[in-house]
């Protein structure tokens, strides 16, 4: 069910999204090489706990997972594309870092994600980090009244093609509201001018995820939560909570 949000609820929204943008920021801080993604997590925490947020992620149980999710961000490092469960591993200079969080904030959720260098950067994965965000504003720009979800899904799935990345099977972007998962779907390749039609008060979140290697395919790490390539070639993730408006899309987990 997609539900179209008043002006009133959007103004709601962006407060949620501006705590999702500075635990995600609090994260980036902290991020350095010998720190633990468990450090991470509770850097994360911090900044719900001030806010008086609660997340969407902490013990999120969907059906194909064998436990619940144990933390408030994920943390996903080199091959891992998403779903990265935060635990006592030390980050290392050059890692390629994606970080995946959300709030709930007034009965409302905002969900963001970066990625990054940890220390020095490889020539290849600032293409990767910079196509990722570059395929996000595409997809973004696309988000306008008048479109189609199959215009976002377009934009970005021709960035990263264009720049001869692989789009991982099955995983994309999707509403945003009362809860993290609502409809519609918004797949990362896609048709122009198919799906469903985008009206003001939709919120969605647009979330590029590329693979460096070119293939698509992916497979589930033994934790049950952690999604990484099978050719086990880096990827970046990005994402922002955008709102459909009649003035144009607004990004609702902006700083």
């Amino acid at each position: 069910m997609v539900e179209i949000k008043s002006d009133e609820n959007l103004l709601l929204m962006r407060e949620a999204g501006r705590v999702v943008a500075q635990a995600l920021a609090a994260v980036r801080e902290k991020a350095a090489p010998g720190v633990t993604l468990a450090e991470l997590d509770r850097a994360a925490r911090e900044v719900l706990t001030a806010a008086s947020a609660g997340s969407p992620f902490l013990d999120y149980h969907p059906d194909w997972a064998p436990v619940p999710f144990p933390a408030v961000v994920c943390l996903s490092v080199n091959d891992a594309i998403v779903h990265g469960v935060p635990d006592d591993t030390r980050l290392a200079d050059g890692d390629l870092l994606s970080a995946d969080c959300g709030a709930v904030l007034g009965g409302w959720v905002g969900d963001s994600a970066v990625s990054f260098t940890v220390g020095r950067a490889r020539p290849e994965d600032t293409r990767l980090i910079e196509t990722a965000y570059e395929a996000l504003e595409a997809g973004i720009a696309a988000a306008v009244v008048g479109n189609c979800v199959g215009d976002i899904a377009h934009a970005v799935g021709r960035v990263c093609r264009r720049a001869g990345y692989g789009i991982p099977d099955g995983l994309g972007g999707h509403g945003v509201g009362r809860t993290m998962h609502e409809g519609p779907d918004v797949p990362n390749e896609g048709r122009r001018g198919r799906g469903m039609p985008l009206r003001h008060g939709m919120v969605v979140a647009i979330e590029p995820m590329l693979i460096g290697g070119g293939r698509d395919a992916h497979y589930t790490a033994r934790d049950g939560w952690t999604i990484r390539t099978l050719d086990g070639s880096r990827a970046a993730h990005t994402e922002h909570t955008v709102a459909i408006t009649d003035a144009g899309p607004r990004i609702l987990t902006a700083l």
